[in-house]
């Protein structure tokens, strides 16, 4: 009897998870690039096109593209997986998926800016309202809930400021409401946090960060069980055309292969990393999912594994943010995170700019915070190239 898929460790989900290979027998998953697929006959045409096994158009599906959906099913513990062209993708098609006019969503505060933009500026225009939570706040989850919530969003932990939200007593609020959660899982990835498996409904990826892990492609991911996931997504998906490009869809499986290895050891760098600038006399305050001082590390305790590679911290002001940034020699300034390579930003003058400043008050982002996300480079040199940039902040 074959082994199910399900029943392998997640380090060999990733490697052999979905595999599907041409009558070649190439080791390496095949890489299909075409736009559209042949039939023998007309009547096998309408056979596919109604409703048989088989790829349509590149828009529908690709073969490369469902190797990648059903290793990433695999690895996350999900029914199924659709892959979008990015992670903003993903969470546009998410959340309007499962809203129509009149219908509401409760979120938390803290997203990215990105996300927050489409639930203040493009969700209104067609009568959906938002109504914004402290994330780790049960209370004002049960107070924010309304007769037409049907969707609850939330990042867990939350960019920039890694907030963690309590997504099982989250989700069972959602689901006494009628409505479903959705968890941007981003920054715990799969390997540290299984939303599905705490009660979430969905959860959605930007592949472009952890799961590419080399800064080339963009990508994104929904996932849940298959009966939501086609009553929902397949015919938004299919007429509104946001698809994975299968060369995309082929290095972001490549970057499956390693994603444990590389995080598990950007992880432990990170550890270090937030460990010294805790000590540093210019931070006046850090946040690391791995620390024993983290806001909610009773939360993080109960529902992830890791404390990932994200670090951020508060320099005070801009000024100071800014002095550490430009004296860094080996990390490099950029918006992007997950990579092999290290990388700090200033939130407030990039990845949150689209904010108003009253917004990212809310969130407690003001001028002095850095995030920074740890890469593969050797702890000792990282811990050298921050120290120097403190110093000089």
């Amino acid at each position: 009897m074959a082994e199910d898929p399900r029943d392998w460790e997640i380090e060999t989900r990733a490697v052999r998870g979905g595999m599907a290979r041409s009558p070649y027998g190439e080791i390496s998953e095949a890489l299909f690039l075409t736009q559209g697929f042949a039939y023998p006959s007309a009547e096998a045409a309408d056979r596919r096109f109604g409703g048989e096994p088989g790829f349509i158009y590149q828009r529908f599906g690709n073969p490369t593209t469902a190797i990648f959906e059903d290793r990433l099913a695999l690895m996350e513990g999900a029914e199924l997986c659709r892959a979008t062209a990015s992670g903003m993708a993903a969470v546009q098609v998410s959340l309007l998926g499962l809203l129509k006019a009149g219908d509401h969503v409760a979120a938390g505060r803290a997203l990215f800016g990105s996300s927050r933009w489409i639930l203040s500026n493009l969700l209104p225009r067609f009568g959906v309202e938002t109504t914004y939570v402290d994330a780790p706040d049960v209370d004002a989850w049960r107070a924010a809930m309304r007769p037409n919530t049907k969707v609850v969003l939330v990042e867990s932990p939350a960019n920039p400021l890694l907030e963690v939200c309590p997504i099982g007593a989250v989700a069972e609020i959602a689901h006494a409401a009628g409505a479903k959660l959705i968890v941007d899982n981003v920054f715990a990835t799969p390997i540290f946090q299984k939303p599905l498996a705490l009660g979430a409904d969905v959860v959605v990826y930007s592949a472009t960060k952890h799961i590419d892990g080399q800064g080339r492609v963009l990508g994104g991911a929904i996932l849940g069980p298959e009966k939501l996931m086609t009553e929902a997504y397949k015919d938004i998906l299919r007429h509104t055309g946001p698809a994975m490009s299968p060369f995309n869809a082929w290095l972001l499986l490549k970057g499956l292969e390693t994603l444990e290895l590389r995080v598990l050891r950007q992880t432990q760098t990170a550890a270090r990393i937030a460990d010294l600038i805790a000590a540093h006399p210019k931070a006046q305050r850090v946040i690391y999912p791995g620390r024993k001082d983290h806001p909610q590390a009773a939360i993080i305790a109960n529902q992830m594994t890791g404390g990932g590679n994200l670090i951020a911290f508060d320099l005070g002001e801009r000024a100071a943010a800014w002095r550490f940034l430009d004296a860094l020699q080996i990390v490099d300034i950029s918006n992007n995170l997950g990579d092999a390579k290290s990388i700090a930003t200033h939130p407030s003058t990039t990845t949150h700019r689209s904010m108003p400043e009253a917004q990212r008050l809310e969130i407690g982002l003001t001028e002095g915070w850095v995030r920074m996300s740890v890469g593969l480079e050797g702890a000792n040199d990282l811990s050298r190239d921050v120290s120097r940039a403190l110093d000089a902040a």
